[in-house]
């Protein structure tokens, strides 16, 4: 991959170029891509930013006179439903004419897919999901990832309760791998810290709409914090229920509840609400400013959201391995394999030898005045406001 500055910056005169040139599309052959997120459903507002993003890898490298094919990217939908998604992966991955994908937001379609990859010997570069048995369980060389894991969202976010000086936590999580992960990873940093306890764990479906059974068990328990391990429509209906029942406590989310649909679904009630998640804020990020430039070009209809940037390195990364050894899988999955201290807008990417980026920053965010604010910018941090029962 070619030097970062150089790259985006002669990508996008790649792209007047080419307008003005007008090379006829014939020249080059065409490669299938693939991707899957989530487009319906929930937590479809993260799908459609991630779908754009990679679109707009595409749409970028499409531009460029030095690339040395057209691209055609394939879509499908997952609706962050396990079943739907094998379907869909088995759809994608039986098409010879598609060499990878950028695939999954959701930990527990991520999860139910990699067997299916594995057996088709297909590449793909997940972008969002962060189970970490979507690249430990297994060695599968088909599967990389280019997002951390919850593992280092939890440790910071035991982080900060110990620190804020909070003692008692209920644990609320859904109950798909993507919400019993945050449990245990989340427990599991609290203990090893050893100020705060748990006082109650709950389980609770993804499609649950009445939390009052164990929202009343939790008021009665008086926790400081209740952390919530799980995704935006539901961390909205439990966060409104709360305040129904007169609950004051901090909720605590984890990077499923990172989404302008949080905010937009809680009004006022999301204030002060932590979350967390792996990456810096896309303003922050080495590429941010051109990324931001250049989807806001195309004029989608939906925002990035939180993981819009990791899709668009994912489909980069990926479009970059056909470049250097041409539309084939086995050699694509065997670049991927090779893959250090590559550039990417997200920062530098070096897969491990289960094919996981490790993700050095986690960021600390609060809600405040209706936006997801960086913790240590907030006025929370500052001892401005006050979160419940914050000293």
């Amino acid at each position: 991959m070619r030097p970062i500055g150089k790259t985006f910056v002669s990508v996008g005169l790649a792209a007047l170029a080419a307008a003005a040139i007008a090379a006829p599309a014939s020249a080059k052959d065409t490669v299938k891509v693939g991707f899957i997120g989530p487009l319906t459903g929930g937590v479809s507002a993260n799908g459609l930013g991630g779908r754009n993003s990679a679109d707009l890898a595409v749409k970028l490298r499409n531009a460029d006179a030095e690339a040395k094919y057209n691209y055609d990217i394939v879509v499908f939908d997952d609706e962050c439903k396990p079943n739907v998604a094998v379907q869909v992966a088995t759809k994608m991955a039986a098409d010879k004419d598609i060499i990878g994908g950028a695939t999954h937001y959701c930990s527990a379609t991520a999860i139910a897919t990699v067997d299916t990859y594995h057996k088709f010997g297909f590449p793909v570069i997940v972008w969002g999901a962060v189970l970490p048995d979507v690249t430990y369980r297994n060695k599968y060389a088909e599967i990389h990832r280019v997002n951390g894991t919850m593992i280092n969202q939890n440790d910071a976010n035991a982080e900060l309760i110990s620190q804020l000086g909070y003692k008692t936590v209920a644990v609320i999580h859904d109950t798909t791998d993507y919400g019993k992960g945050h449990n245990e990873y989340f427990s599991k940093a609290l203990a090893k810290i050893g100020k705060a306890q748990i006082v109650g764990t709950f389980g609770v479906t993804a499609d649950q709409q009445d939390f009052a059974t164990e929202l009343t068990r939790i008021k009665a328990l008086k926790p400081d914090v209740i952390y919530f391990g799980g995704l935006t429509p539901i961390g909205v209906r439990i966060r409104s229920q709360m305040d129904k029942l007169g609950i004051n406590a901090v909720f605590d989310g984890t990077s499923g509840i990172v989404s302008d649909a949080y905010i937009q679904g809680l009004g006022p009630l999301a204030e002060g609400t932590l979350a967390f998640r792996e990456g810096a804020p896309t303003d922050k990020l080495p590429g941010g400013k051109f990324f931001m430039e250049k989807y806001t070009a195309q004029k989608y209809d939906q925002p990035p959201e939180a993981y819009g940037a990791f899709a668009f390195a994912a489909m980069n990364m990926l479009i970059d391995s056909i470049e250097k050894v041409g539309p084939d899988r086995k050699k694509v999955i065997a670049d991927l394999a090779n893959v250090k201290d590559r550039d990417s807008i997200v920062g530098k990417i070096t897969f491990d030898d289960h094919g996981q980026n490790a993700v050095p920053v986690i960021t600390k965010y609060v809600v405040q005045d209706g936006k997801f604010v960086e913790w240590d910018d907030s006025e929370y941090a500052s001892g401005k406001r006050k979160l419940p029962g914050q000293k």
